[in-house]
């Protein structure tokens, strides 16, 4: 439908880029038959392609050569960083959580980005930890319907949004969003003016698709920024920096327990070591996983200089170097996963992925 309106009703499609994966669905099939029907240019393209487009830098992050979690169709979505001037958009397609490891894995800060389009349509299965922490945003934009079906943006990712303090655009309250840039400045217009704090889309007034409402200008920033990443030292204080502690490190990740994970809980387990001369009072702090299981210390936890603390996902009494997280399932993905360790007030202390 996307193709037939905007090849008999708009101007056409120039070219129409995929990352190759063939489907029996009825669905795809109706898709090949309107780019043959429209003549349309189809091109495959995966890792390091590049789409020409006058004075902007359109680079393709993924799918790599070899596709991921076997071809699966939202892991392989086509990943496209666009550049022009000082600005910056991620557009992650439907990427996942392998998708979203294998992105902050191979790119790093390399991912940073003035605009962050959340992947698939605001799932809680995207848009994770490991890649908000990765591109850094000043802004956020969601494309779903208000009603979706599928409960689209999901509470999980909003609350995650919210924690960060990243403005949220949604095309459910927002109506058409439209950005607009000279490479140095940012200028947002949407259809209806509405909230921009995650925690309060869902509160308001849902816009119907195809409203012809006008757009109006709502929001202007510029590109740069103040650091937001930051070294934490013992004490909890933030200096400026990498997100990473100087002295706080993983010691050991037992993702893997002895026989059947569900059935093992105490067998999986992080291990932390303190590498520098102070005390760590971990009271409070947090270790997520990239699908944001969240496991708080309980108040009065610490770590001298040189020890080591083991975290069990499974159940226990705290105490002698050991804590409980109480999960009734296991924790940390046997194929990979990323730590993520932030202080009471949310800092981000400590990133470590294992591959598994």
């Amino acid at each position: 439908e996307v193709i037939d309106y905007y090849e008999t009703e708009a101007d056409g499609i120039g070219a129409i880029y995929d990352p190759g994966i063939a489907s029996a669905t009825r669905t795809y099939e109706a898709y090949l038959d309107a780019v043959e029907a429209h003549d349309v240019t189809l091109y495959r393209t995966q890792a390091g392609d590049e789409i020409p487009m006058e004075n902007t830098s359109v680079q393709v992050l993924a799918p790599p050569e070899g596709y991921l979690a076997g071809e699966d169709r939202n892991e392989n979505s086509i990943v496209v960083r666009v550049g022009y001037g000082n600005v910056s958009t991620l557009l992650p397609g439907d990427a996942e959580v392998a998708a979203e490891r294998h992105l902050t894995g191979t790119y790093g800060e390399d991912l940073d980005a003035t605009i962050l389009a959340a992947g698939h349509h605001g799932s809680n299965t995207s848009t994770g930890p490991g890649l908000l922490g990765a591109t850094t945003s000043r802004v956020v934009a969601i494309q779903s319907a208000y009603d979706s079906p599928y409960g689209h943006p999901h509470h999980e990712l909003l609350a995650r949004l919210a924690d960060r303090g990243i403005p949220t655009y949604w095309t459910g309250v927002h109506g058409t969003v439209v950005f607009e840039t000279d490479g140095r400045d940012v200028r947002v217009f949407t259809q209806r003016e509405a909230s921009t704090d995650p925690a309060d889309l869902r509160s308001a007034p849902g816009v119907q698709p195809g409203s012809t409402d006008p757009l109006e200008s709502r929001q202007t920033f510029g590109a740069e920024r103040s650091p937001d990443r930051v070294t934490v030292r013992a004490d909890g204080g933030a200096e400026g920096g990498p997100a990473q502690s100087t002295s706080l490190a993983v010691a050991e990740v037992n993702e893997d327990a002895a026989g059947h994970d569900g059935e093992n809980l105490g067998d999986e387990y992080l291990t932390f070591r303190n590498d520098g001369e102070e005390t760590i009072d971990f009271s409070g702090w947090t270790v997520t996983d990239e699908a944001d299981h969240s496991y708080r210390f309980p108040d009065g936890t610490t770590l001298a200089p040189g020890e080591t603390l083991t975290l069990h996902t499974g159940s226990g009494t705290d105490g002698d170097g050991h804590c409980y997280w109480g999960s009734g399932r296991p924790v940390w993905n046997n194929d990979g996963d990323t730590v993520f360790v932030r202080t009471d007030e949310g800092t981000l202390v400590l990133e470590v992925t294992y591959d598994g």
